[in-house]
C-alpha cells in the first residue's frame, strides 16, 4: 500500500489511510483489484463477533505512511480533505461533497419543510437520521423482491459520534424502527424503545422494510446481530456514519450500504452528492439565492419582503394553499410540544436523573402571574415576566425531546425548543399577533437556516453546537425582527447578532444524552435571540459585520475545533461531570 501511495504521490502528512480514500474512489476496478489481492471477501459465521471478522479496509489499523501506528484518531480537517483530493488522480477522485467550496452551486435554497420536519427526539442527527436512513436501506431491499428473498441476517455497524454517543441518543431504537419501516414522521415515540430493546434481546427483527402498502402483507422475519460500534473509527465524509449489511443464510453478503447523518435529520448515502440530494435541487426557483447578500440584493431589486421571496420559491415546489398549511400544522406541533413539556412531570430517561423542570417553573410563574394561570392554564397573556416565560417554554420543548418525545426539527433536535419558544413569545406578547404573523416568522427563519446548512453546517458533530444553538438563535432572532417590522437588512443583522454571540460554542453531551447542557442552552439561546432582534431594530440598516461573515466564520471554527467537542462526550461537561 505505501509504494501505491508514493506512485499517486500522496503526502505523508495526511491522516487518511490510503486504503479509505481508494475506498471511496469512483475507480471500482482498480479498488477491486487492490483489495482482493490484499483481503479476503468478507464472510461471516454464524454468531460471530463482527469485531473480529476478516472485514475488508475498515478492519485496516490507521497508519502513517511510514508504518508508524497512529494514537487516538481523528477525522481529517477540511484543509486535508482538500490536499487529498488535490494529489489524487482524476479518476481517482471522490465525488463533490459539501466541504468543497460552495461557489459552484446554483442555489442555497432548501425547502423549509425539509428544514423544519416532524420528528421524535431526542436528536436529529443521531434519531431522526439513522431513521430515515434505515427505512431508505430496508425499502431499497423490499423493493428488490430477488434481492429480498435472500436476506437472511441484518447487521449495522456505526462509525465515530454515532459509536460514542449513539446509545444516549437513542440512535440504536431509531435504527430498528427504520428498519421494520417505521416514518420518523408518523411513528409512535413510546414504541421505539420497546422495539428496540426486544428486537436487541430476541436477535430478531419482525417486518423488515414494514408492511406492503399495496396489499398489507408484512415484511420478513429475519436474524439480527447486535450493533458493532467503531468508537475511535470516523470515515472521512462525516463523522456520523453507518453501514447496513444484509447476510444470507450462509452468512455471505446479499448487500450492504453506508449511510452519513449529516444534521437536522438530513442524510445523504455514500456516493451521493449532498448538495443534490434534496428535492429542492430538482427544480428551477423563481427567486435563488446563494448568500445572503443575494438574498438581500434580491429583496431590494424586487421590492420582496425575505418571507415573500421564500414563500414563491416554496409554491414552486407545492401548491400555496399547502404551504400555508403546512407552516401552521409546524406551529400546531410546537405549541404542542410546549404544553406536553409543561404538563409532564418525573425524571428525564438515560441515568443522570435529571428532572423535568418546566411544570415547576410554570408553577412558580402562575404564582406571580395569577391573571394567565386563570385564562389560559399557563401561557401568559400580561406582560409580565417574558423572558422566565420564554425560558420555560424553551425548556419544555427540550424536555419533551430529551423523553424521546415528537418535536419540530428546527432545525435539529437538540436545538429544537428555541424557535418555537421565541415564536410562543410572538403570539402571547406581540398585541398583533396572527397566522400571518406565524408564517412570516418561519419563513425568514428558514431563510436564515438554508444560509447555515448550505454554506456551512447544522450539524454539531461536525461543528459544535454553534451549528445547533447557534443557527437556531440565529434563525429565531431573524423570524422574531421580521414580524416586528423590520426590513430585509435589519433581518440580515438580527441573524447575524444571534449567531456572532455563539461562535465557538462546543457539543459536549454528558453521557451523550441531550439533556446537560442541552436543555439549559436552549432556554438560555431563546432570550439572546429576542435581544438580537431588539438591537437590529434599533439599528440603522447598516452593520461592520455581515451575516455572510459569520457564517464563514462559523464554518472555519467548526473546522479548527478538536473532533473531541463535535457530540463525542470526549471532553468538556462530559469528561468533568461526575456520574453517579
Amino acid at each position: 500500500m505505501y509504494s501505491l501511495a508514493r506512485t499517486l504521490r500522496l503526502p505523508a502528512s495526511t491522516s487518511t489511510s490510503f486504503s479509505s480514500i481508494l475506498l471511496r474512489s469512483r475507480c471500482a476496478p482498480l479498488r477491486r483489484s487492490f483489495f482482493s489481492a490484499t483481503f479476503s471477501a468478507p464472510h461471516f459465521s454464524e454468531g460471530s463477533s463482527f469485531r473480529t471478522a476478516p472485514l475488508p479496509q475498515w478492519n485496516v489499523p490507521q497508519r502513517s505512511y511510514f508504518g508508524r501506528k497512529k494514537k487516538n484518531p481523528s477525522p481529517p480537517s477540511s484543509t486535508e480533505k482538500h490536499r487529498i483530493r488535490d494529489h489524487l488522480p482524476q479518476e481517482l477522485k471522490p465525488t463533490a461533497s459539501k466541504y468543497d467550496d460552495a461557489s459552484h452551486r446554483k442555489h442555497a435554497v432548501v425547502s423549509t419543510f425539509e428544514l423544519f420536519s416532524v420528528g421524535v427526539g431526542p436528536s436529529s442527527s443521531h434519531t431522526v437520521g439513522p431513521m430515515r436512513a434505515a427505512n431508505r436501506w430496508a425499502s431499497y431491499l423490499k423493493n428488490d423482491p430477488e434481492l429480498y428473498a435472500r436476506v437472511d441476517r441484518i447487521r449495522v455497524e456505526l462509525f465515530g459520534s454515532l459509536a460514542l454517543t449513539g446509545e444516549g441518543h437513542g440512535t440504536l431504537n431509531a435504527i430498528i424502527a427504520g428498519l421494520c419501516g417505521e416514518e420518523v414522521t408518523v411513528t409512535d415515540p413510546d414504541q421505539i424503545s420497546v422495539r428496540g430493546e426486544r428486537v436487541r434481546s430476541s436477535k430478531r427483527l419482525p417486518g423488515l422494510g414494514g408492511t406492503n402498502a399495496d396489499d398489507g402483507t408484512p415484511g420478513k422475519e429475519v436474524k439480527f446481530d447486535d450493533f458493532v460500534l467503531h468508537r475511535d473509527t470516523f470515515l472521512p465524509f462525516h463523522s456520523n456514519a453507518m453501514r447496513f449489511w444484509a447476510l444470507d443464510h450462509k452468512s455471505e453478503m446479499v448487500h450492504s450500504d453506508e449511510y452519513y447523518s449529516i444534521g437536522g435529520g438530513f442524510i445523504v448515502q455514500h456516493g451521493e452528492n449532498p448538495d443534490e440530494s434534496s428535492v429542492a435541487n430538482l427544480i428551477e426557483f423563481p427567486f435563488p439565492y446563494r448568500n445572503g447578500r443575494e438574498l438581500l440584493e434580491m429583496c431590494e431589486a424586487t421590492g420582496k419582503t425575505i418571507d415573500e421571496v421564500v414563500f414563491m420559491n416554496e409554491c414552486a415546489l407545492r401548491p400555496a394553499e399547502e404551504v400555508r398549511a403546512g407552516l401552521l400544522n409546524l406551529w400546531k406541533v410546537m405549541d404542542e410540544s410546549i404544553r406536553k413539556g409543561c404538563s409532564a412531570s418525573g425524571v428525564l430517561p438515560g441515568g443522570l436523573q435529571v428532572t423535568r423542570r418546566a411544570p415547576r417553573i410554570l408553577a412558580r410563574l402562575a404564582q406571580t402571574d395569577p391573571l394567565s394561570a386563570r385564562k389560559t392554564g399557563f401561557t401568559p397573556d400580561s406582560k409580565r415576566n417574558k423572558m422566565d416565560w420564554l425560558s420555560c417554554y424553551a425548556i419544555a420543548v427540550n424536555e419533551e425531546n430529551a423523553c424521546g418525545g415528537r418535536v419540530v426539527t428546527a432545525p435539529t433536535n437538540g436545538a429544537a425548543g428555541v424557535i418555537p419558544s421565541v415564536l410562543k413569545y410572538y403570539t402571547m406578547f406581540v398585541h398583533d399577533a396572527d397566522e400571518d404573523g406565524i408564517i412570516k416568522f418561519l419563513l425568514t427563519a428558514s431563510a436564515v437556516g438554508q444560509l447555515f446548512k448550505v454554506n456551512a453546517s447544522i450539524s454539531a458533530a461536525e461543528v459544535g453546537c454553534q451549528g445547533e444553538i447557534g443557527v437556531a438563535c440565529s434563525m429565531a432572532a431573524a423570524g422574531l425582527c421580521a414580524v416586528l417590522g423590520g426590513d430585509p437588512y435589519q433581518v440580515e443583522n438580527a441573524a447575524e447578532i444571534g449567531m456572532e454571540h455563539n461562535l465557538g460554542l462546543t457539543c459536549d453531551p454528558v453521557q451523550g444524552l441531550v439533556q446537560i447542557p442541552c436543555i439549559e442552552r436552549n432556554a438560555i439561546a431563546a432570550p439572546k435571540a429576542v435581544s438580537a432582534a431588539r438591537l437590529a431594530l434599533h439599528g440603522d440598516r447598516t452593520h461592520r459585520i455581515t451575516l455572510d461573515q459569520v457564517i464563514e466564520t462559523m464554518k472555519q471554527t467548526g473546522a479548527d475545533m478538536s473532533h473531541k467537542y463535535k457530540e463525542t462526550s470526549l471532553a468538556g461537561l462530559a469528561m468533568h461531570v461526575p456520574i453517579c
